[in-house]
């Protein structure tokens, strides 16, 4: 074999093992060098045992600038066969030793590795399921908005009874949503929405002149990302901080429109010449009398109806009106699951009875000749007339000329009254204003409407309906009403029926402090 030197080391590989030795004493061993054909280079310890085998103890790889641990410069390797002559010279067990030790550590050497190896490709895959995991949580907007409708928009029962999310599943958000934040944020990834994106949106909206869609706009894109950031899909909230007054379309204004007293004495006057509906008339008195919604009166059914109530409800959901049938008979009208998801119970007083008894002669049958069960149809009789029909009638007849719409009532003013326009919510509001000025308590009215007590532990405790305090209160509003629609002005000699001690009304409840103008919100 040649002598092991740099160069000899260094040489080019063979197409066999190239071996290399040093010189040294008889019975004490040396040192060797291996090139592979496939390049390696590597140092050895070869030695005899006592019971004359040669073995090899290797001793690692050959490098010109070796570390004495990893690699092995030449020399490195001479000074490691030396230390290895010594154990060979104080006794061939020591040697074997070194051997058994330098086996086991290898072997742990290689589990160490093999446990690392497989820490690494664990961590590897760990890491994977969370960059997945992070794509998966990385929604565009429209993507969010999706999640969003789909798990609290749309309309879905509690196990405790409680209605969540919106009747339309959304649809009036998704809508507004298309129209003006998809356009610009739609294929944004949501955790990369910042305030100014927002701002960029509202300020379009609010340069349009939509004051009010900007405000709602705002509403459902917070209430998107707050869902959003509850579920760890977003970060931040863009939306904090941004105010509806000072950033949006301004403060909301609640709706104060009530008619007076002199005004609905004018309506009376005015109603009959306006070109309505029959229905519609009646139902302009039924609203001020019983203090109902516009969409609760337009499901209205009678009491013969055969259809069950959940399926005149599926009719009743295309116009988005509430069912309730109406008992003459026993002066009642019950709306079935109602705003605030419960059952409401209207007294009807003789007023009302009146206007359902016309409504009663207007009624029509099907093509079999059955009457219908609804008191309000639409056109085929398949079900209730649309809600935003009386709307129309009645906005149509408070334009001024310049404004009268085509194909639509030439009577643009026939229903306009000094305080401006109103609408059927303003007559509920109305209802609860009369309500106040006939001496009704405060928590009587707000049965009346049907309005939750916002007290919770009111809503708890205090069971009683106090049906005889509303009868009481419905009546005496029908009372009033009678006389305004009869042409009986405020002020003009009339008994008031606080002081006529008409039965249901307290003597001893305050006046409003206002007899014109607006009032809050019922």
């Amino acid at each position: 074999m040649p002598a092991i030197t740099d160069k000899a080391m260094q040489a080019k590989p063979g197409e066999k093992d190239i071996w290399l030795k040093d010189d040294a004493p008889r019975g004490q061993g040396r040192l060797e060098g291996r090139i592979t054909p496939a390049g390696s280079r590597i140092f050895y310890y070869r030695y005899t045992t006592a019971e004359g085998a040669r073995e090899r103890i290797t001793i690692g790889p050959y490098s010109a600038r070796g570390d004495g641990g990893a690699t092995f410069t030449v020399q490195q390797a001479r000074e490691k066969v030396a230390y290895f002559q010594s154990l060979h010279r104080s006794g061939f067990r020591q040697v074997r030793a070194y051997v058994k030790d330098k086996h086991e550590e290898e072997l742990r050497l290689a589990q160490e590795a093999k446990e690392a190896a497989a820490r690494e490709e664990q961590a590897r895959r760990e890491a994977e399921q969370q960059a997945a995991a992070e794509r998966a949580r990385r929604l565009t907007v429209q993507q969010l908005f999706s999640r969003w409708q789909a798990t609290d928009l749309r309309p879905h029962v509690l196990a405790n009874g409680d209605r969540q999310g919106r009747k339309d599943g959304g649809a009036l958000v998704e809508q507004q949503f298309r129209k003006h934040v998809f356009p610009l944020l739609g294929e944004r990834l949501a955790d990369e929405v910042r305030r100014a994106d927002v701002m960029e949106v509202l300020d379009r909206i609010k340069a349009a002149g939509l004051g009010r869609t900007t405000n709602v706009v705002l509403s459902s894109l917070r209430q998107m990302f707050t869902f959003a950031l509850v579920r760890e899909l977003v970060r931040a909230d863009p939306t904090h901080g941004i105010s509806k007054k000072r950033d949006g379309g301004g403060k909301d204004v609640e709706r104060d429109r009530y008619l007076t007293e002199a005004e609905l004495v004018e309506l009376a006057r005015l109603a009959p010449g306006a070109g309505l509906n029959a229905r519609t008339e009646c139902a302009i008195w039924l609203i001020l009398g019983t203090a109902c919604r516009i969409g609760e009166l337009m499901g209205t059914v009678w009491s013969d109806a055969t259809l069950t109530d959940a399926e005149l409800q599926a009719q009743a959901d295309a116009v988005n009106a509430k069912v309730g049938r109406v008992d003459l008979a026993s002066k009642t009208w019950k709306i079935f699951d109602t705003k605030n998801q419960q059952d409401h119970l209207v007294h009807l007083s003789d007023f009302t009875v009146g206007l359902f008894q016309q409504l009663a002669a207007l009624r029509e049958v099907d093509d079999k000749g059955k009457p219908l069960p609804w008191v309000f149809p639409n056109s085929l009789g398949k079900g209730p007339v649309c809600t935003k029909s009386i709307n129309k009638q009645l906005q149509d007849r408070q334009r001024s000329e310049a404004e009268r719409m085509s194909r639509r009532s030439k009577n643009t003013n026939a229903l306009a009254l000094p305080g401006g326009r109103w609408t059927p919510h303003d007559l509920r509001r109305t209802a609860a204003t009369l309500m106040s000025r006939l001496g009704v308590a405060e928590s009587v009215i707000h049965l009346c409407l049907n309005h939750k007590p916002q007290d919770k532990l009111a809503r708890i405790y205090i069971r009683d309906d106090r049906m005889d305090d509303r009868k009481r209160a419905f009546d005496a509003l029908g009372l009033h009403l009678a006389r305004l629609k009869d042409g009986v002005a405020v002020g003009a000699n009339v008994v008031s029926i606080r002081d006529a001690n008409v039965p249901g009304v307290s003597p001893s409840q305050p006046e409003a402090v206002a007899s014109e103008g607006r009032m809050r919100r019922v």
